[in-house]
């Protein structure tokens, strides 16, 4: 089965960052870090794509799912496996 693309912003001090990632593990999903300790350009990319300014900031596929909370908040609602799980394609019969 394929999985949508996580990505996450982080910082190596951050303890969120790390919580997040264990659940992500955890679960067994594959995922994108981007730290800006390793390169803090970063910080603006990351800022202009989810409007905030703190870490982490997690992304999948082309939903901007938020912070650590709002990631176990998707797991706690069990929103967070059909959203990593992209929509089936279908393909019309003529």
């Amino acid at each position: 089965m394929m999985q949508s693309e996580v990505l996450i912003y982080t910082t190596a001090w951050c303890p969120f960052c790390i919580r997040a990632k264990k659940l992500l593990e955890h679960k067994q999903i594959e995922y994108t870090e981007i730290s800006l300790d390793a390169d803090p350009s970063k910080r603006q990319e990351m800022m202009a794509r989810s409007q905030r300014r703190t870490v982490p900031q997690i992304f999948i596929g082309d939903t901007h799912v938020g912070g650590c909370d709002d990631l176990f908040r998707l797991e706690m609602t069990q929103a967070l496996d059909p959203l990593l799980s992209p929509a089936p394609t279908t393909h019309n019969k003529d």
